[in-house]
């Protein structure tokens, strides 16, 4: 065991970053196994857009949680890639609609069958003892109360 490790809680946001990193370095390995040219990374928007076909960037942002930048930088990349197109919404030009392009259908159809399979391996990884899912939302709830910063600040 390591000094973080041994460091308990204290350490959580360190150890959820390692855990992320080794996720997301795997789930760049398990697409390119099987021949899908996909960034872990882009999984949030590309699965709202799946889910919800026309939606805009402030609404995009609040629904997978990112602010608004990191919105726009990783909407960038997937323009880029031709996996997403946008258009003016007609009542309101300030508002920029975002969709899958037919290409980000396509990749979609494709991954489906992998995200079936990536989420049986996470449920073997995650369902032990321990719920990690129902952990994580059981903190997000904590923190929508109040911040961790707020917690601490009340404690010195």
């Amino acid at each position: 065991m390591n000094i973080i490790d041994e460091s308990g809680i204290l350490a959580i946001s360190t150890r959820l970053q390692r855990l992320s990193d080794q996720l997301r370095k795997d789930g760049t390995l398990i697409y390119k196994a099987f021949n899908i040219d996909f960034e872990p990374k882009w999984f949030p928007v590309i699965y709202t857009l799946h889910h919800k076909p026309e939606i805009s960037v402030v609404e995009l942002a609040a629904e997978i949680g990112y602010a608004h930048p990191s919105t726009i930088s990783l909407l960038k990349e997937l323009e880029k890639e031709k996996l997403i197109e946008s258009k003016k919404d007609a009542n309101d030009e300030r508002k920029r609609l975002l969709k899958l392009s037919s290409k980000g259908r396509a990749l979609v159809t494709r991954m489906q069958p992998v995200w079936l399979a990536m989420t049986d391996a996470l449920k073997e990884l995650t369902d032990t003892q321990n719920n990690l899912m129902k952990a994580i939302d059981e903190v997000e709830e904590q923190f929508a109360m109040k911040g961790f910063y707020e917690r601490v600040k009340r404690k010195i």
